[in-house]
């Protein structure tokens, strides 16, 4: 097989393939094996008759896109994996040249490739975060949120207010219809919390037991959906939260501490470590920023691309794929669809550009993902979405996702390492370590340090960002396997 590469763009290259009819054998006997078993000849058993025989009875060009089907993408392959400067970043479109039954088969495949990328000196990056400052008042808020826990609710004779729990009863009606799936009875709510019905905190407060208020709010859900209904709030119980005193018995009730000293510098240490954190997530932040705005990337089109749509299918889908109903939701965030595409261009360009930017660092500083770490990050992601582990792995599989996942830590580790090199201080001035929570260079950082915001793969259905060989917990990842055009 030959193969050369011509450079027709700063993001695109077109490689021309010929292949010898002599290389293409194995894929004959593949496909006259499968033609074999798909049509019934008389005279021979079901996938026994000859090769001469198929040509005849099913023609040569049956068998011919039979094998070019499997060989086309086969031989690119082979032929981005023997090229040192082709790295795809999207699927390919191909094209057959030439074929001479006998002789040779030729094909181009024009695609997308990750660009040369120029980063700045990292050694020269410094950023400012915020001071750790621990207010007492927050120290308290988390005293007081440990204290609700344990806390018990009392009736009360009087009227409902803020953040008191009641029993209510509700019913709606549509133009004096009863609606029977909004009717429920005995049902227990915090006032103020929200998310029930639009308006229903305000008819709660000041309604004392036994007394009800009837107000107007729009339905969300059901057959009266986005319609006008006639609520009716009825309470029936006032009940005010008590909570324990703040004193070492009950520093002993809810922790491992004797005493509420004990207990109050522990929540203070927490907060403090929270605020480290938050330290570490601007730095993350603002040196992401400072390297991917310091960087001139010429970005691939069909990349770009396939992120805006991703982004607009994302977008469209929350509305059952109904352009109308979008419409009138970008409508109320007084926004036209035009302004919308033109937003969901520009964040589609940054993200691309973004994760071109570090996995242009993390071969510059030759980043390795072990399998401990991408299984640290899955179990990390499970949890994000509420699923076990082994259900979350397949789910992933079954997309084509795992090698997205292995591209996004090896991303991460790559802008921890910018990290580390660049000076950080806090607004006082004074250097800022993070080296505890950024862990040592054989280590991993926190897992929500790592989950880096704009530079995870778009769901796309290409996979393009793994490269050529990489290899995922044994399995190789090969970003130029994709289905021929031929």
């Amino acid at each position: 097989m030959k193969s050369t590469v011509e450079h027709i763009g700063p993001t695109r290259v077109k490689l021309t393939v010929e292949v010898p009819f002599d290389e293409l054998k194995p894929d004959f006997d593949r496909a006259y094996k499968a033609l074999a078993k798909q049509v019934r000849i008389p005279g021979f058993r079901p996938g026994k008759a000859p090769a001469r025989i198929l040509d005849a009875r099913l023609g040569r060009g049956v068998v011919l896109d039979e094998v070019l089907n499997q060989a086309v993408p086969a031989k690119y392959s082979e032929a981005v994996a023997a090229s040192d400067e082709v790295k795809p970043i999207g699927r390919p479109e191909i094209e057959v040249t030439e074929l001479a039954d006998g002789d040779k088969v030729s094909f181009t495949a024009e695609v997308d490739v990750r660009p040369e990328i120029t980063l700045p000196d990292l050694d020269g990056l410094a950023v400012s975060v915020d001071d750790v400052a621990i207010d007492e008042d927050d120290v308290t808020e988390q005293l007081d949120q440990l204290r609700a826990r344990f806390g018990t609710l009392t009736g009360v004779d009087r009227p409902a207010a803020t953040d008191d729990f009641v029993q209510i009863d509700l019913s709606a009606s549509v133009d004096g219809e009863e609606i029977e799936e909004a009717t429920t009875t005995g049902y227990s709510y915090q006032v103020g919390q929200g998310g029930l019905i639009d308006g229903i905190d305000e008819a709660i407060v000041g309604l004392s037991a036994d007394e009800s208020r009837t107000f107007t709010s729009k339905l969300v859900a059901g057959e009266y959906a986005d319609k006008d209904a006639e609520v009716t709030v009825k309470v029936t119980a006032v009940k005010e939260r008590q909570l324990p005193d703040a004193d070492d018995e009950f520093a002993q009730l809810a922790s491992e501490f004797d005493t509420l000293d004990e207990l109050v510098a522990d929540l203070r240490e927490r907060l403090g470590r929270v605020r480290r954190m938050e330290q570490v997530t601007q730095a993350r932040d603002k040196i992401l920023d400072a390297i991917v705005d310091g960087t001139e990337v010429p970005l691939p089109e069909s990349v770009v691309a396939a992120e805006v749509e991703s982004r607009a299918h994302d977008a469209v889908h929350a509305f059952d794929h109904d352009d109308a109903k979008f419409a009138e939701f970008l409508e109320t965030q007084g926004k036209t669809r035009e302004e919308f595409d033109a937003e969901t261009r520009t964040e589609a360009e940054k993200s691309v550009k973004t994760r071109l930017v570090l996995d242009a660092l993390a071969d510059a500083e030759e980043v390795q993902v072990n399998d401990q770490e991408l299984t640290e990050r899955i179990v990390y992601q499970a949890q994000q979405y509420g699923m076990q582990p082994e259900q979350f792995v397949q789910r992933i599989q079954e997309a084509g996702q795992l090698g997205a996942i292995y591209s996004d830590v090896r991303r991460s580790k790559a802008l921890i390492t910018a990290v580390r090199a660049a000076t950080v201080t806090d607004e006082s001035g004074e250097p800022v370590d993070l080296s505890d929570l950024l862990g040592d260079e054989d280590g991993a950082a926190e897992p929500e340090i790592l989950e880096v915001p704009g530079a995870e793969d778009a769901a796309d259905e290409d996979g393009a960002t793994a490269e050529a060989g990489d290899t995922v917990e044994g399995e190789v990842v090969d970003a130029g396997d994709t289905p021929a055009k031929a």
